[in-house]
């Protein structure tokens, strides 16, 4: 009773860390990262001009700047398929003759010393599991750190605000500059170190999820 009674505390404890983990709008750590002006090398001369900001003739619309945008082109696709099977098979026979002492059997109790012993152990096992998943989509990112190599470290989020509740895409990640293209796009296949979260919240997602005790039940924990 008490490991029941301590199993089911540890249930009520691990729900309410999922409900204040429960992903929420304007997170701070998929927040846009503001441009910062290099306000020292700005020298007031009266003129709109800055050399500061000014790009190239040479230059294009490409993100290489923190603040600057990046459209991320979703196009994720996984599957995942596995069969495996084991069987296994062994018998065993051996016997030992009956003792003989001067040419005659030794019997005990009226039965001979003869022994015999075999066994026989078969195993047959079988696995499958398949899995796929597909995302599709857009969603632009901010680019929050440009590394020394060049290298642009993006994240950013996008909230959609359905009747039964919303729907999110969260995405970080590293980008290298030479593979954003000429409209400043990039496919999400070409983002290292990718962290994509797609989920919901609200009565839709709350409806397709299992209840806590559900959980509990089919979780490691479980003792039976």
């Amino acid at each position: 009773m008490k490991t029941i009674g301590l199993c089911i505390v540890l249930a009520f404890l691990t729900t309410g860390c999922a409900m204040v983990n429960e992903p929420k709008p304007d997170d701070p750590k998929y927040a846009p990262a503001l441009p910062v002006e290099n306000v020292a090398n700005i020298v007031p001369d009266g003129s709109i001009f800055s050399n500061a900001r000014v790009n190239s003739l040479y230059t294009d619309i490409k993100a290489h700047r923190v603040g600057d945008i990046i459209s991320v082109e979703l196009n994720e696709s996984t599957t995942a398929k596995k069969d495996a099977s084991n069987q296994n098979e062994k018998t065993n026979d051996s016997s030992i003759s009956a003792l003989n002492l001067g040419g005659k059997p030794v019997t005990f109790k009226g039965y001979n010393t003869s022994v015999g012993l075999s066994s026989s152990h078969e195993f047959d096992g079988s696995a499958k599991a398949s899995q796929s998943n597909s995302l599709r989509g857009n969603i632009s990112v901010s680019v929050v750190q440009v590394l020394t190599n060049g290298n642009l470290v993006v994240r950013g989020e996008k909230w959609l605000m359905l009747t039964n509740g919303n729907e999110f895409i969260r995405i970080t990640g590293i980008v290298r500059s030479e593979d954003v293209n000429a409209d400043n796009t990039i496919s999400s296949q070409k983002i290292a170190n990718a962290r994509i979260e797609y989920g919901g919240t609200g009565d839709f997602a709350n409806t397709t999820e299992k209840g806590w005790l559900s959980k509990f039940f089919n979780s490691k924990w479980m003792p039976f």
